[in-house]
């Protein structure tokens, strides 16, 4: 298989041939005369990359299904309805510069798939198990990636039921059949982290929805062992007792969440090789009071102790693809300001080469009464603009995006803060980051010939082509292709791609190919 592009750029166009080509010529025929037709881009270990054109950032928002938070907005759409508004969402997405989506769909226990193992969810129909008529995650995975957008497949793991009884469960529902799964809790029923036929039911359901869908991601959020609920507690004393052997209560339920995220993942690798497993955790691990490795936060909740979910080590080992902590703070916010938070997490990363970190932004809160910083319109395009300046020693961004909580919020775009984020950050389109652990094999470059404004390309095993078009006297170099300075589309390999009558005249155009992985290929220039 071709090689993984590297790191330095090689032989820069000839000014003779730019200036052929600028002028709308043909490229010399003489053998000696012409020049390599295949250029590697740099990247920014190489070369001087301005962060707001990084030609690798995670740009995804949050699509809530449980209580039709954001899709659909009822139960009982048609499908023409409900289908009409997904395409809403995703155009949405592609206005604001994004690259990928998390749509969520196992919200409780129950799914927007034909599933042999779970029902139908009510959140589409208004009935849980009732058939809506057509395959909702069939249409996601095939119109978001239409768009070239990825589709992380958000699934909650063992939240059953939003009341203590599951009284609204279908008849065939396993948590009806298998009563002894489930823990009633603050008002809400949970299936129990600690029983294995739990985890192998989660990971099956899991494993069926990989094998049928060609999804780019499954996204686990912030619910494991559930929020604490003051004056209750968690009913798994029989549980503990058959299975806690010598640990600690605390060890044994982070032993069972540590398993969940461990046989999760290798299910999917088994399933669907290079789909990641992502997971949004509340974003702080401990608070340094409790312990010296935490963040200098003071939050009433902490993701270790409380949910049991040890995402240091998650990271550290290498258990997850990404991790999208959820630092749904403002800068200013005392308990856990958004500054050391991320100074945390980007301390963290650097020391965890086999995942990446994206933050996860709180779009919902701008424009909210409460913390004043929420009025200010600059409040989350500064988010991005902290985030940018945490490098490694190379020059390079170490907590690699930011995904947006929720669509309904992106779309409000109170004070305007997300067209600021996509004019200010998002103006250009971005590849989503690398995920070099899982494939680091890039496509080989790409064959094009121009037809007219038909650039006709070929390019086995792409499943997206990055197209530059240069206006630029003189020399062009690896460096040049490093950002996304000079990328005019980022677009689905359909094998063929139309200059837009905008962008014609006097211009080299170069092709390049990326596959599942974002590993981009060498850039082939247009003859």
């Amino acid at each position: 298989m071709p090689r993984r592009p590297g790191l330095r750029a090689r032989q820069a166009l000839p000014v003779a041939l730019l200036a052929t080509l600028l002028a709308g010529g043909v490229a010399p025929a003489s053998a000696s005369a012409a020049p390599k037709r295949v250029y590697q881009p740099g990247d920014a270990s190489t070369c001087s990359v301005n962060p707001k054109l990084a030609k690798h950032s995670m740009r995804a928002m949050w699509i809530a299904s449980v209580s039709n938070l954001n899709w659909p907005s009822r139960a009982g759409l048609s499908p023409k309805q409900s289908q009409a508004e997904l395409i809403g969402l995703l155009e949405l997405a592609k206005r604001n510069g994004h690259n990928a989506v998390v749509l969520q769909v196992r919200p409780t226990a129950d799914t927007f798939w034909p599933s042999k193992r779970e029902p139908w969810s009510h959140w589409l129909t208004g009935t849980q198990g009732r058939n809506p008529g057509w395959d909702p995650m069939a249409f996601a995975v095939q119109q978001a990636h239409q768009r070239g957008l990825e589709l992380h497949a958000w699934v909650n793991p063992y939240r059953v039921a939003q009341d203590a009884t599951g009284k609204k469960l279908s008849a065939s529902h396993p948590a009806r059949k298998h009563k002894d799964w489930t823990v009633s809790y603050g008002g809400k029923l949970y299936y129990n982290p600690g029983l294995p036929q739990v985890r192998k039911h989660v990971v099956d359901t899991i494993t069926e929805m990989v094998a049928k869908y060609d999804v780019d991601a499954v996204h686990f959020d912030d619910y494991f062992y559930p929020y604490p609920v003051s004056g209750k507690s968690f009913n798994d004393s029989a549980t503990y007792a058959r299975y806690g052997k010598s640990m600690g209560l605390a060890a044994w339920r982070r032993s069972n969440i540590n398993l969940l995220i461990s046989d999760t993942r290798k299910a999917i690798q088994r399933t669907r090789p290079g789909t990641q497993l992502g997971v949004s955790p509340f974003a702080v691990w401990r608070n340094a009071q409790t312990d010296s490795r935490g963040s200098a936060t003071t939050a009433g909740v902490e993701t270790y102790d409380d949910l049991y979910a040890d995402t240091r080590t998650w990271l550290r080992a290498g258990m997850v693809d990404y991790l999208v902590p959820q630092v749904y703070w403002s800068r200013s916010l005392k308990a856990a300001r958004y500054g050391t938070v991320t100074q945390w997490w980007a301390d963290l990363a650097r020391q965890s080469p086999r995942s990446n970190v994206y933050l996860g932004e709180a779009s919902y809160k701008v424009g909210a009464p409460g913390d004043k910083a929420w009025r200010n319109s600059r409040e989350l395009v500064s988010h991005l603009e902290l985030v940018s300046k945490q490098r490694d020693a190379r020059g390079r961004a170490v907590l690699q995006g930011h995904m947006f909580f929720d669509a309904s919020s992106v779309r409000a775009n109170k004070l305007d803060a997300h067209r600021i984020v996509a004019r200010e950050w998002y103006g250009k389109p971005a590849l989503t980051p690398r995920t070099p652990w899982l494939d680091s094999r890039a496509p080989a470059a790409p064959s094009v010939k121009r037809v007219g404004n038909d650039l006709r390309i070929q390019a086995p095993g792409a499943t997206q082509l990055v197209i530059y078009r240069v206006v630029k006297p003189g020399r062009v170099n690896g460096c040049d292709l490093a950002d996304t300075r000079f990328v005019a589309a980022v677009v689905n390999n359909t094998g063929r791609w139309t200059i837009p009558a905008a962008q014609r005249g006097n211009a080299a155009w170069l092709v390049s190919a990326v596959d599942r992985g974002s590993n981009e290929s060498a850039v082939t220039l247009v003859r």
